[in-house]
């Protein structure tokens, strides 16, 4: 049976606004509409115009952008259409209820629903601390050395924190543990707020614990409304958001509003959108629409590099005489090594100078890394395909078996070829544990791997996860 939306020629606007909110409840939802609409009232009516108050200029403009012709069609569908709809600041002395114009018709018809401080307006406990939070002031711009596999994303962060890309409001920089993202989001932050922009860096375990945090205190209007007031939000290891949908989806809110409002967003991952799972694919359009740049591993002439700088600022610190550059050479020959393990390294050679007050000699540090300290954890053939079926979701017999389709053969090959990378074992022991294949196929698989890593950088990116992944300590 069809309703009647007959056009009512002097409509009960107050009634009809009642009935219009029940019905945007039932198409968008509760948790929409409870967020959004739930503190909307009406404010005041006449021929040419309704005005629908809202008790926040955040919440006002979000629904002005993005749910007014829904309210019309609500309306329209209650059998009154208004000329115009108009969504307004609520004045300070109508309290979130019924404007002068409707005090007269009756008022329990309407929800009436207490207007909550503005977060500005809070006591700062109650505010948390995103509102005070600072970027590491050790992790600048100046103190970040650039080098071939780098210089990119380096020249793009600092056109982002100087705000001359405004065409560009997404940057994107991914690479494996330890290149130093962080220390690039860190820099833009503090060159965003040098320039007197509200720049808010977070970690995705920050972003998440406070978002849920905020819906079990009810106070999720508050957190979205204190998180988009920042010029610029910036957000590390945004891999550990892909685990939580609900999460993931406050996200995305996120990143529409700041690209509706023109403002910067910067991410930091461990791998390209292209390759994160558990996005959906609205997000990785979003994220792959970006500026979306790699850092890799330093090659030795950055190790180098970034040793010497460390090994001059410890001396200056310290009073004491240089590293000298025949250790810190012998460091910086550790193929592979990031950034974040030379400085690990490099801060035992500098407790023995502290110690002991002895120089540092290429001995020690030779010896620094006999003792594990770039190494990492020894690392198995079973280990290896364990990691990799577990990564490409396979089964450990399909290392083993016949099969040569391509979704077993090429993780078969990046196990083969992770096999001779990490292991001591010889191209013959490798055939075997593959299902006694000979060592032509393995050295085949290897230079097909190091091919495909060589033009397709996503493909590297895996791989290079991968093997982050096994050299990991446990």
């Amino acid at each position: 049976m069809s309703r009647d939306t007959t056009k009512l020629s002097n409509p009960d606007w107050p009634t009809v606004w009642m009935k219009a909110r029940e019905r945007l409840r039932r198409e968008l939802g509760d948790a929409v509409y409870d967020v959004w609409l739930a503190q909307l009232s009406l404010l005041s009516f006449d021929k040419s115009e309704l005005k629908i108050a809202a008790p926040r200029m955040f919440v006002r403009n979000w629904v002005a952008n993005q749910y007014v012709a829904r309210i019309e069609r609500a309306c329209r569908a209650e059998g009154s259409e208004p000329a115009s709809v108009s969504i307004v600041l609520a004045p300070a002395a109508v309290g979130g209820g019924l404007g002068r114009d409707a005090q007269a018709a009756p008022q329990a018809s309407i929800s009436q629903l207490p207007v909550k401080p503005r977060v500005a307006d809070r006591p700062a406990e109650l505010r948390g601390s995103l509102s005070k939070r600072l970027a590491d002031p050790s992790q600048t711009f100046d103190n970040f050395v650039p080098g071939s596999a780098n210089e990119f994303a380096l020249g793009a962060a600092r056109a982002f924190a100087r705000g001359e890309t405004p065409e560009f409001p997404l940057l994107y920089i991914h690479g494996t543990f330890g290149v130093g993202k962080t220390h690039l989001l860190n820099a833009i932050a503090m060159g965003a707020q040098a320039k007197g922009r509200r720049a808010l860096l977070l970690s995705s375990e920050e972003f998440m614990r406070r978002f849920l945090g905020a819906l079990k205190s009810k106070e999720s209007l508050e957190f979205k409304e204190e998180i988009r007031s920042a010029d610029m939000l910036l957000v590390d290891d945004l891999q550990h958001l892909c685990r939580s949908t609900y999460t993931m989806s406050e996200f995305l809110h996120t990143l529409n509003a700041f690209s509706d409002l023109r403002r910067k967003f910067v991410i930091a991952a461990d791998r390209a959108p292209a390759a994160l799972d558990g996005l959906s694919a609205e997000v990785r359009s979003r994220l792959s629409g970006g500026v979306v740049i790699a850092v890799e591993k330093p090659d030795r002439a950055t190790r180098f590099a970034i040793l010497k700088d460390r090994a001059e600022r410890h001396a200056r610190d310290r009073g004491q005489t240089p590293i000298p550059d025949s250790a810190l050479e012998r460091l910086a020959e550790i193929d592979g090594a990031t950034p974040r393990e030379l400085i690990g390294l490099f801060s035992k050679l500098e407790l023995y100078a502290d110690l002991t007050k002895n120089p540092v000699s290429f001995d020690i540090a030779v010896e620094t890394i006999l003792r594990g300290g770039a190494g990492g954890r020894k690392v198995s053939i079973e280990d290896i395909q364990r990691k990799a079926a577990e990564f490409y979701k396979l089964d450990l017999r399909d290392f083993v078996s016949k099969q040569r389709s391509r979704r077993v053969a090429r993780p078969r090959q990046i196990a083969m070829y992770l096999s001779r990378k990490l292991t001591e074992r010889s191209l013959p022991e490798i055939g075997r544990r593959f299902g006694g294949r000979d060592h032509t196929t393995v050295l085949h698989a290897c230079k097909t791997i190091e091919a495909l890593c060589e033009v397709d950088p996503v493909f590297k990116q895996e791989v290079e996860f991968l093997k982050d992944v096994l050299n990991k300590p446990l």
